[in-house]
This record gives C-alpha cells, sequence and structure tokens, in this order.
C-alpha cells in the first residue's frame, strides 16, 4: 500500500488518532519526506513542543518513526533528527488485531463459564459467589439481586471472535 493510500485510509487514521490522540494527530497525519526535528514540526504545524514530541515518541515506541541524534560542535547541544517509517502500520494493525482477538476469546470464556446477577436498581452485576456473598442483595441500595442472560452478550462476542478469525485467516481445528 503506497503511503499515500496508507493515510487515506480510515482504518489507519483511526489507529494513528488512538494512538496520539487529538493533539498528536496533525503530527501523524503530515509527516514529511526524509529527516526533520521537532522544532521544525512545532513550527510548521503550529502546535506546542511538548504535543510534538509526546506524538513523535510515541510514534517512536509503535516502530512508526525513528531518531538519529546530531551533537551541535559548538553548543554541544543534541538535536533529534526524526524520520517517520509508516510501512509498519499494517504489521502493528495485525498484531493489534491478534491482542484483540486473544481478549475477545478471553471474555468469552469467562462469559461462558460463570454465572451473573444483575441489580436492575443500579445496574451492577455481580458473579454468583458475589452475589452470594451479599444475601443476593445489593450492596449499594438492598434491591435484590436476580439471575442474569448473557446469552447475548456471549453470541456477539462469538460473531465478532469468528469474524477477526476470519480476517485473520485463523484456523481453529482440534
Amino acid at each position: 500500500m503506497a503511503f499515500e493510500d496508507l493515510l487515506n485510509d480510515p482504518v489507519i487514521q483511526k489507529y494513528l488518532h488512538e494512538l496520539v490522540g487529538p493533539t498528536g494527530m496533525p503530527v501523524a497525519a503530515a509527516p514529511p519526506d526524509g529527516e526533520v526535528t521537532d522544532e521544525e514540526l512545532a513550527e510548521e504545524l503550529g502546535l506546542e513542543l511538548n504535543d510534538v514530541r509526546r506524538a513523535l515518541f510515541i510514534l517512536y515506541e509503535n516502530d512508526l518513526a525513528t531518531y538519529r541524534r546530531v551533537r551541535d560542535e559548538d553548543s554541544g547541544w543534541l538535536t533529534y533528527l526524526w524520520t517517520f517509517h509508516y510501512d509498519n502500520i499494517p504489521e502493528n494493525l495485525e498484531e493489534e488485531m491478534y491482542r484483540l482477538l486473544d481478549a475477545l476469546e478471553d471474555r468469552e470464556e469467562y462469559e461462558r463459564t460463570h454465572e451473573f446477577y444483575l441489580c436492575e436498581v443500579c445496574s451492577i452485576r455481580f458473579e454468583f459467589g458475589e452475589a452470594m456473598d451479599f444475601g443476593f442483595e445489593c450492596p449499594e441500595c438492598g434491591s435484590p439481586v436476580e439471575a442474569m442472560e448473557n446469552d447475548r452478550l456471549r453470541e456477539a462476542m462469538s460473531q465478532r471472535v469468528e469474524k477477526l478469525r476470519d480476517e485473520l485467516n485463523v484456523d481453529v481445528t482440534g
């Protein structure tokens, strides 16, 4: 996928937004060609230097940017020259999808293997053991807690797990 196509993809825009947040999005959405300093980016984008640095370090932590340090011979100050590497985004997204799949499978298992009770007044959900400890009464309001069906939730999770498995070509035989 070409660099420009990556930045026009709404999924990738959302991914970048989730990483750097709204204040860092101008940095992530308009990466320059070649090396650039954080000061140059801040000036060019009209952003606070700390916001630019925060976004750059988040991109660095996610293997989407690298830097090299250059020491000024006269002042001894270090200058960081940043380069963006958005070719790693598809791989990062795939890793994120695998983490999501694992978390959903774990949660689906938890929902399937536990019995839940609900206080309909406070909308607080309890596991069976908790409900029993509280005498099947809500500790907040004293209302009785009722057995809760979570079939719809489990079905929705199951469907999402199947979609993720299909997208990732994960085979679950055996």
